[in-house]
């Protein structure tokens, strides 16, 4: 951590994993402006927000995967200049449909570099110096998933919703020159290495990234068309029954593939490793729901402008760059569970409040208390439990373990978008109109904060802490 290299090395994993994270919330302060531009309904902001998290969630793994076979440099820098490439493309959208085509490129290229950013840290650091730069990266990346609001409000309000994908361009630039210059290669020899009498290379686990992927998109088709379409139409039950056989088709394939799979199935021999994702989906279900609702909310009934609707979210911003240092280090101290079962309770709390918000509200009395409360709660969680995720499992299967828990997380946002207009009632134009938005808003504030609880409940009864020398797996 005290050597350039080390420092260089953070800096880039953490500046590209940011875009990344960032571009996950930004979007949700430019939904009600790129709506009214591009003439888009409840189900096209639907699929501008889950195409991106789409992509992310099934491809996540892949990218872990062809990290730590390929090398995690080379791959992180190949995922830099693909979403570089696609956020140009959804700026320069003409129509919903290009937007969303973009938005499912822009979700690939991150699927590439985020896993690897993480797999880069636990690979090059020392292990007495590996928690903190984890802590570091975890506080960082999720200060820029809280910074994005602000960020995208003030684009948005000062030049044109264009702007959140435009400023993507010359953040990845800084990233490529600064991991060419720091940033040591890695791999994980037991995947890369030639094997068998003719010294063939193992296949790529193709079938696994593409089940994965079809198991996602049919769900998430499912949840998003139900309402327009009613839950017993024939595309809605045809797209549902292909993502669960897709889905049992996936999880058959990885148990078969064994140790050569994407997502090798020993990992979860570890029962802590298969609690903590499913935490993590929950969690995230949580978070990507709040934030979809109270950035359209703010905006189309309270009456904010785009930039104030960010500014609403900062102090969770500030919380998360002075605390999770923090929570990582009482984490190592006395254990992820106490962390991990009382910060989903103080963010479920804080839901709660935000519920109550209306029409004419104030900042300082009806917002700040419940935003206050929401990242006081998120700030115990994302540090521990990216380091629980990762102590879990040996060290070779950093990327393919980072992965799979980027992906839980991207999964647990992707569903909840998808599910919660269809849980709450909201369609078509609905989020145009305040009282129905407002009614849909309140309900959705209810079922995030459940998820929170049962995250709370699954922490406090089965997370333990890591051990010191991880399985084997």
């Amino acid at each position: 951590m005290g050597t350039n290299a080390g420092r260089g090395t953070l800096f880039a994993a953490v500046l590209a994993s940011g875009i990344v994270f960032m571009d996950s919330t930004v979007v949700n302060v430019a939904l009600p402006r790129l709506g009214e531009d591009l003439g888009a309904t409840v189900p096209g902001l639907q699929w501008t927000v889950n195409g991106y998290l789409l992509m992310l969630a099934a491809f996540v793994l892949l990218g872990g995967a062809l990290g730590d076979r390929f090398g995690r440099r080379r791959i992180f820098l190949l995922g830099v200049v693909w979403f570089t490439a696609a956020s140009l493309l959804c700026g320069l959208a003409q129509d919903t449909t290009q937007l969303v085509a973009a938005r499912f490129l822009q979700g690939a290229g991150g699927a590439l570099l985020t896993p690897g950013s993480l797999a880069v840290l636990q690979a090059s650091f020392h292990p007495d110096d590996r928690g903190r730069a984890i802590g570091a990266w975890a506080g960082l990346s999720g200060v820029s998933t809280a910074l994005g609001p602000f960020i995208g409000g003030w684009l948005i309000d000062a030049f044109s919703w264009r702007w959140i994908f435009f400023i993507n361009l010359p953040v990845a630039v800084l990233v490529m020159l600064d991991a060419l210059r720091w940033v040591p290669e890695s791999r994980d020899e037991a995947a890369s290495r030639t094997e068998g009498p003719g010294h063939r290379r193992r296949r790529f686990d193709v079938a696994g990234a593409l089940l994965g992927a079809v198991a996602l998109a049919g769900l998430t088709y499912a949840l998003i068309d139900a309402p327009a379409r009613g839950v017993d139409s024939a595309p809605v039950l045809v797209a549902a029954l292909v993502g669960v056989v897709a889905a049992v088709l996936f999880v058959l394939v990885e148990h078969r593939r064994g140790d050569s799979a994407m997502l090798p199935t020993g990992l979860f021999g570890s029962r802590l490793f298969s609690v903590l994702n499913l935490f993590t989906v929950l969690v995230y279900a949580a978070l990507g729901g709040f934030t979809f609702f109270l950035a359209v909310y703010l905006q189309n009934v309270v009456g904010w402008s785009a930039l104030l609707t960010g500014i609403a979210l900062l102090p969770m911003t500030v919380l998360l760059l002075a605390g999770s240092a923090r929570a990582g280090a009482l984490s190592a101290k006395i254990g992820p569970r106490l962390p991990l079962a009382v910060g989903p309770v103080i963010a479920a709390a804080g839901l709660l409040l935000l519920r109550e918000v209306g029409q004419g509200a104030s900042y300082w009395r009806d917002v700040l208390p419940g935003v206050l409360l929401f990242g006081a709660g998120l700030t115990l969680v994302v540090a521990p439990l990216t380091a629980s995720v990762l102590a879990a499992v040996s060290d070779r299967f950093a990327g393919v373990a980072s992965g799979f828990n980027n992906a839980a997380s991207r999964a647990g946002g992707l569903l909840a978008v998808a599910a919660l207009p269809l849980l709450v009632g909201l369609s078509g134009t609905g989020y145009a109109q305040r009282d129905e938005l407002t009614s849909a808003y309140r309900g959705a504030m209810l079922w995030c904060a459940g998820l929170l609880l049962a995250g709370a409940a699954l922490a406090g009864l089965l997370i333990h802490r890591p051990p010191r020398q991880a399985p084997p797996s």
